[in-house]
């Protein structure tokens, strides 16, 4: 009888999947957020700190380190877009206002993908045993 996956075994898809989800979901938060509020407020952040753990259930463990430093790089690239075409401020004001006002939820959506990871690659571990050769 095979054994149930648990949520720390179901991540799957490849790094570059997660990534592209990423900037996908990234992307349609921000619009939504200036469609709804006219600008970047909680909505923004409430679903980056999801999504951040989203993404990191959803990967598979050979691709941990690949994709560990995926948060910040989708933050600081949507801003950065952003900010591009925005006319009221130069570009890099716009980016380093707008990344100090959600630095935020960045730091929490970071910390928690990061655990997110390490108890996955925790659980995997030890879940195949001192003996499986990937254990090593």
């Amino acid at each position: 009888m095979a054994r149930a996956r648990t949520l720390w075994e179901e991540g799957d898809e490849p790094a570059r999947s997660v990534a592209l989800l990423g900037v996908a979901v990234t992307v349609t938060l921000l619009l939504l957020d200036l469609l709804v509020t006219r600008g970047v407020g909680l909505l923004f952040d409430c679903g980056f700190v999801l999504l951040c753990v989203g993404l990191a259930l959803r990967v598979r463990p050979p691709d941990f380190l690949t994709i560990a430093g995926l948060p910040p790089t989708l933050m600081v690239g949507t801003f950065w877009a952003h900010a591009v075409i925005g006319p009221e401020e130069s570009t890099i004001q716009a980016l380093v206002r707008t990344l100090s006002e959600h630095v935020g939820a960045l730091v929490i959506g970071y910390t928690l993908f990061l655990s997110c990871l390490l108890l996955r690659h925790e659980f995997v571990r030890r879940r195949r045993g001192p003996h499986h050769p990937a254990a090593r």
